[in-house]
């Protein structure tokens, strides 16, 4: 159906991006879980661990690291997901204005499909919570931060329509049968 690079579901915090993957996974479609939460909850237990409010630089380049091996761990896979993946990290930098790093830029042009499913923060559902401590408006900063990062790296963007989660991964897989289709004309 696709070459085997993973696609990326992104989007502001708050946006149902971590059930829908959880959802895909449950269809059997490999997947790369969110690695900064994973990361939150780990630097948390550290004394000197480092958080991304703290330290976005640094949390960063945590992040880049186990994103760059959880990309090549699902390139053997005919269809994978990512929740997030390394533009993320661009955007959340240019976001705060913070330099990103060359490589972060360069690792963030290949390896993924070029189609990016968006998923838009919804206000009546955002809770602010240990992963997401800023306010909703914050969240569509961030999310139209990462609409404007990964245009700029030559994505294509689908926006996912708000709804169960069901109808969301039917919206997915039937966009991507869709492109499929179009790639083989």
């Amino acid at each position: 159906m696709f070459g085997l690079d993973p696609v990326i579901i992104s989007g502001g915090p708050g946006a149902g991006k971590t059930t829908l993957v959880s959802a895909l996974e449950l269809l059997g479609y490999s997947v790369g879980h969110e690695i900064p939460r994973r990361l939150i909850t780990e630097q948390k237990t550290k004394s000197d661990g480092i958080l991304p409010w703290f330290d976005l630089a640094g949390f960063a380049q945590l992040c880049f690291g186990e994103m760059v091996l959880q990309r090549k761990s699902l390139l053997a896979s005919s269809l994978a997901f990512v929740d997030r993946g390394i533009p993320d990290i661009c955007g959340y930098l240019e976001n705060a204005g913070l330099i990103v790093d060359d490589l972060i830029l360069i690792e963030s042009r290949r390896g993924y499909h070029n189609t990016v499913f968006l998923c838009k923060p919804v206000e009546q559902y955002y809770i602010q919570d240990d992963f997401r401590p800023y306010p909703f408006s914050e969240a569509l900063e961030l999310h139209d931060s990462l609409i404007k990062t990964y245009t700029d790296l030559g994505y294509n963007l689908i926006e996912i329509p708000w709804g169960i989660t069901s109808e969301r991964v039917d919206f997915v897989l039937k966009s991507l049968n869709n492109l499929s289709k179009k790639e083989t004309v």
